[in-house]
């Protein structure tokens, strides 16, 4: 087994998913359309891409992937989708007939054609009154292949957050019903060409909560929640032994299990990084025989220090995309005071949160219960007994060290707002 880096893995770097990919396979031969959700790093893009490999692999089944991480809105979204679509032999004659103006020289083959280029022309012919057009032409001709077709959209509820909030991250009247034309027409496609057409929506921020915040969750109804769960123990020390083979380094039983029991939380990701930099740590030493120290070292000062930081901030950044407003406002402090008290946030917390923000911001009881519902869909926090709990260890230390320092309890701002009135 060899280091990932940040990127998706497949083939023989693809590593404890084997349960999760036979359930999407049963799911896609069972024409079940898909919605994968995760906390970020958990793997998302790195199965589906191995479940496309591996239908490739096997015959039967075209596969198509799309990734919407840069549409800006549903004209962008349908150019992404046809140049992709190309790819699909059987489709091409298809998609090029419906966007004919992109092709000057006519039927060209695909593989001669600059991929950016050809995106950059598609996109010259649709706009705001076509693009349903385009994109029921796109289906139309994907559903004529002699083989069932996979589309994987990667990065669709950043799309959709987009369209929705816009940079402001405010709901409009006009934006609500953007994304609702945009979320029917796929659901109406998807259900028109099920037996030939089959969908897996997938990224980095929940689609679910933000559907739910604009009352719109009735168009993602046709989608199966698939929820792709950490690594358990035993499968993140196994992955961590198997690296310290390849490389040649000695990690005993107890180094794993301190490694895990740090992170507590077995993001794969998460996993390989930890490695990776213990590794770079002993080799900088000229030692292969790595110890408890080295560990300690290691995660103090790179997994939470400067190295560690980009991986980390990008959490921090996703929830204000999703939030917005007294929405990421009240996140940053419900997360904060979780990490500042051994990750634990109480149900006592949590309503004096409310009173506080209910009567200093007017912010009402329906934002804080989205807050909380996203926290908890997209892995930050789990419920518990009392109240709520940080699910992943290397994110409460992240969030304690870099928002706790000069942060205020709910107790002290709550004395604080008594003595003021």
């Amino acid at each position: 087994m060899k280091k990932s880096g940040a990127n998706w893995v497949i083939g023989d770097k693809f590593y404890g998913r084997e349960t999760d990919i036979e359930a999407m396979m049963e799911r896609v031969k069972d024409k079940n359309h898909t919605l994968i959700t995760a906390q970020r790093r958990m793997g998302k893009t790195s199965l589906v891409r191995e479940l496309l490999r591996v239908f490739d692999v096997q015959g039967g089944v075209q596969t198509v992937f799309v990734d919407l991480e840069a549409a800006q809105s549903a004209e962008d979204a349908i150019t992404e989708m046809a140049a992709e679509s190309l790819s699909i032999k059987d489709a091409q004659h298809g998609i090029k007939s419906g966007f004919a103006n992109a092709f000057k020289k006519g039927f060209e083959q695909v593989d001669e054609i600059n991929l950016l280029g050809l995106k950059i022309k598609l996109r010259t012919g649709i706009d705001a009154g076509n693009w349903q057009q385009k994109g029921n032409e796109i289906f139309s001709a994907l559903a004529k292949s002699d083989q069932p077709v996979v589309i994987a959209v990667d990065e669709f509820p950043i799309l959709i957050n987009r369209l929705l909030k816009g940079t402001n991250y405010q709901i409009t009247s006009e934006r609500k019903q953007a994304t609702d034309e945009f979320m029917s027409w796929l659901r109406k496609n998807a259900q028109s060409y099920q037996d030939r057409i089959t969908l897996i929506l997938l990224g980095s921020i929940g689609l679910e909560p933000v559907l739910r915040q604009a009352g719109l969750s009735a168009t993602a109804n046709i989608y199966a929640p698939y929820d792709l769960k950490p690594w358990d123990k035993t499968t993140a020390a196994n992955c961590l032994a198997k690296l310290a083979k390849s490389y040649n380094v000695d990690l005993s039983q107890k180094i794993r299990e301190d490694m895990c029991r740090r992170l507590r939380w077995m993001v794969p990701h998460h996993i390989q990084q930890f490695f990776d930099l213990l590794h770079n740590h002993i080799q900088r030493n000229q030692r292969l025989v790595a110890t408890l120290e080295d560990v300690k070292t290691v995660y103090d000062n790179e997994m939470l220090g400067p190295r560690g930081q980009a991986n980390l901030d990008h959490y921090e950044q996703r929830l204000k995309s999703a939030l917005g407003g007294d929405g990421y406002t009240i996140a940053l402090d419900l997360l904060t005071e979780a990490a500042v008290n051994d990750g634990e946030l109480t149900n006592y917390d949590v309503a004096q949160f409310r009173e506080l923000y209910e009567k200093i911001k007017g912010v009402d009881q329906g934002t804080m219960n989205f807050v909380l519902h996203l926290l908890v869909h997209d892995g930050y926090l789990d419920r518990s007994e009392s109240g709520y709990m940080f699910l992943s260890g290397l994110l409460q230390d992240w969030w304690k060290l870099h928002h706790g320092g000069n942060f205020n309890p709910i107790k002290i701002r709550t004395d604080q707002w008594a003595q003021k009135t």
